[in-house]
């Protein structure tokens, strides 16, 4: 079932430069994850430190193989430097079949 996840970031100010640099790299390597299908990424209207980015993958499983990679987490890390406070993600499932 289709996986729909929200993560949500606050960056330092100052930083632009370096964070889309780092969105660069991570939308490269992202693209060939299996189960990945798109993302798209937000800045907040009145107030552009904050970003959210909606990613949508065939199925949990593909997200979750993702997030756990070491080359996730590399990417992560080097985030964690510019933000002014952890990531946050909120999982959901595409539909409602799996209510019954």
């Amino acid at each position: 079932m289709v996986a729909k996840i929200l993560i949500r970031r606050r960056f330092k100010i100052g930083k632009k430069k370096e964070i889309f640099a780092l969105f660069k790299k991570l939308r490269s390597a992202v693209l060939n994850q299996p189960g990945y299908i798109s993302g798209e990424t937000l800045l907040e209207h009145n107030d552009s430190q904050h970003m959210l980015v909606i990613t949508t993958w065939e199925n949990i499983e593909s997200w979750h193989s993702w997030i756990k990679s070491s080359k996730r987490k590399g990417f992560d890390a080097m985030m964690e430097i510019y933000q002014e406070e952890p990531t946050e993600y909120e999982e959901y499932i595409l539909g409602v079949s799996h209510l019954e």
